[in-house]
């Protein structure tokens, strides 16, 4: 297949992205003004409406608002930061979830909205990481968490049946200080995880759950987190909104020794 010589995208899409990726580079700061039509018109070398039509995609993702007879503003919300290894450890008896806790450092309200807990045939990459048969079952427990009551991510997160059948990780309601809260009970601590994360465009459940503008794409991350002994105890596939999120990785780098 031959190598496209342009973008194939439409002329307001086109002037959206270049705006987006402004925003995200902080070279558009949260609060400050969008270049006006006029000048985006002559930047661009488009009509009026073209111009509009842009504006209007990143009002849909929540980049910009209006404010009447002032002009168009990126609006005043920082990404959320998702930093891989912040959550892996189980937070001290009686404390609540630490995405909860997370959230509340940040001056938003978490709420997490257990949507099923059921037993179920799990599907390929869980099997495998479980190193289960064709037509084995794992215990789901399918979550939706929001922040200020915008939907944020969808969760699926399995659990071998022989370590969470009879306990509360099978029970449908929501389990103070998360899932591996309640693994750390039984004596079954996390030692490692390994996260692999990718973007691809939603499904039709994960565009209406997580309330998508169109064309919007989702960073979907699949971790499987494993005991001593490399013992797989939780697989979750974690799908936020892509235009809402940035991955944070920080590393101390040993000094070389001599």
């Amino acid at each position: 297949m031959p190598r496209l010589a342009k973008d194939p995208r439409s002329r307001h899409q086109q002037i959206a992205a270049d705006l987006r990726a402004m925003i995200l580079a902080k070279d558009l700061s949260p609060g400050s003004k969008l270049p006006s039509t006029a000048q985006l018109q002559q930047e661009y070398g488009v009509p009026n409406q073209t111009v509009q039509n842009a504006v209007a995609v990143l009002k849909r993702e929540g980049y910009a608002d209006s404010a009447p007879g002032k002009g168009v503003f990126v609006r005043e919300r920082p990404q959320h930061i998702v930093t891989p290894a912040a959550f892996i450890a189980p937070p001290p008896a009686g404390q609540s979830y630490p995405w909860l806790s997370e959230a509340e450092r940040r001056g938003l309200k978490g709420v997490v909205d257990l949507l099923n807990v059921a037993e179920v045939a799990p599907p390929a990459q869980v099997r495998l990481a479980f190193d289960l048969g064709e037509g084995e079952v794992a215990v789901l427990r399918k979550q939706l968490l929001r922040l200020d009551d915008e939907p944020a991510e969808l969760v699926h997160s399995y659990y071998p049946v022989d370590l969470a059948r009879g306990t509360p990780l099978a029970e449908k309601r929501r389990i103070k200080g998360g899932a591996l809260r309640a693994l750390g009970d039984m004596g079954i601590a996390p030692y490692e995880f390994i996260d692999q994360v990718s973007t691809r465009p939603p499904t039709p459940e994960e565009h209406v759950a997580l309330e998508l503008p169109p064309d919007t794409s989702i960073m979907r991350t699949f971790r499987v987190v494993y005991a001593e002994g490399r013992r797989p105890i939780e697989a979750t596939v974690m799908v936020k909104a892509g235009h809402m999120y940035e991955l944070q990785y920080h590393h101390i780098v040993a000094p070389a020794a001599d």
